[in-house]
């Protein structure tokens, strides 16, 4: 199978070589590489030529002179390769050199793959934790998202991270374009679960690099951090879960993605979490709406159970 990159960048100069450099070395060598860059004004684009010139792997380049933003870039990206299988990459990450080889088998039968990844610091130095870690993937979590249960799974949490996932072409492209208010990566999960299927590989396949400055990246937050987020205020975050979970629906019953059961599960998560973003401001004339979602099992199936019940109890409205 021909496996093409989607590597989006966006003033990348001091982490873009070294990725590149990664994918080239695969031992399942890639047959192509897309780089969507998002109007860089540093070395980023002159040091990926300069990659280029070493290689006789193709990569091409598609400079956004206007920004079209992390979706957006990922979804032009993947529409410009031409393989069997899209492989996604951040611009400061670094692939283990099987990554390829250890991740292509998990796709049969299955539309994407995902995995776990070591993460590092900004000099590439090992935090001493993994991304299954710090997403405190529950050990239902992972066996939903190991035994072909994934969309189960994400309709309580995204838990695909695009930086190390694999997906079949075919399935990529039926899923674009990727509605507002949405990430590629989760987009392209829940396209897939409501496909072919999704699997979770829980090795590490990457080095994820963590240095402050990640448009999207992991934080493991300690007791007293969650308690601070649970009392924090909402300032819209309900209202933006409901109108990506009423897309959700809409989308995938207008494109033909989900009927029947599935479908219905999409409705009623959407209802669920329409009712979390209208719970009123005052906390103690929540407590009604909290417990008739709870009575109906909405809060264990659509969201994280009783930490979500809890920020809804407790969290300010603004």
């Amino acid at each position: 199978m021909r496996v093409s990159v989607a590597l989006c960048t966006h003033q990348g100069e001091r982490w873009i070589e070294q990725q590149l450099r990664s994918i080239l070395a695969q031992t399942h060598p890639v047959s192509e590489i897309v780089v969507g860059d998002d109007a860089s004004t540093d070395r980023t684009l002159e040091l990926v030529r300069e990659v280029a010139s070493e290689t006789d792997v193709p990569i091409r380049i598609r400079h956004h002179e206007t920004a079209l933003g992390v979706a957006a870039n990922f979804a032009d990206a993947i529409a410009a390769t031409t393989g069997d299988v899209v492989a996604l990459s951040d611009q400061d990450d670094v692939w283990h050199p099987d990554r390829i080889e250890r991740m292509l088998p998990q796709l049969e039968g299955v539309a994407l793959v995902h995995s776990s990844a070591r993460l590092v610091d900004a000099h590439g130095a090992p935090l001493g934790s993994t991304l299954e870690a710090s997403l405190e993937m529950s050990p239902w979590e992972r066996a939903a998202m190991t035994e072909g249960r994934a969309l189960d799974a994400l309709l309580r949490r995204n838990l695909v991270t695009g930086a190390t996932v694999l997906v079949r072409r075919d399935a990529a492209v039926a899923a674009l374009p990727i509605p507002a208010g949405w990430i590629h990566d989760e987009w392209l999960a829940m396209c897939a679960a409501l496909g072919d299927g999704v699997r979770y590989l829980p090795e590490e396949t990457i080095d994820y690099r963590q240095h402050g400055g990640n448009q999207i990246g992991v934080q493991r937050l300690s007791a007293l951090g969650k308690l601070r987020r649970v009392l924090e205020a909402d300032s819209g975050k309900h209202a933006r879960k409901a109108e990506r979970a009423t897309s959700l629906a809409t989308e995938a019953q207008r494109r033909g993605l989900a009927s029947g059961a599935s479908l219905q599960a999409l409705i009623e998560k959407a209802r669920h979490e329409r009712a979390r973003a209208q719970l009123p401001r005052p906390r103690a004339l929540r407590l009604p709406g909290v417990l008739r979602g709870v009575a109906a099992g909405r809060y264990g199936r659509f969201s994280r159970g009783l930490a979500d019940v809890a920020r809804d109890l407790l969290e300010g409205r603004s």
